[in-house]
């Protein structure tokens, strides 16, 4: 399974939608996603890739990790994989 592939099945199962109603493009709002299941996708991307994910659910604009589509979530995963392997 891709990086993409395994991002949008974590997000896909927050939302309770299938893969293939996830797009690069989707913010996680447009699925759905409260802040709850935000965190709980953080925690779960977290465990996937063994990253440690530097995001504060109480101030996400705070975040150098963007979580505004699900395109900058697998590019922030690829930088931290970058940065922390």
């Amino acid at each position: 399974m891709t990086l993409e592939q395994e991002v949008t099945r974590i997000i896909a199962e927050q939302a309770v939608l299938e893969p293939e109603d996830v797009s690069l493009d989707s913010t996680l709002e447009s699925l759905g996603i409260d802040s709850l299941g935000l965190v709980e996708s953080i925690f779960a991307i977290e465990e996937a890739f063994e990253i440690t994910v530097p995001f504060n659910a109480n101030n996400p604009e705070a975040s150098d990790f963007d979580i505004s589509t699900v395109a900058s979530i697998i590019e922030g995963i690829r930088r931290l994989k970058a940065e922390q392997g």
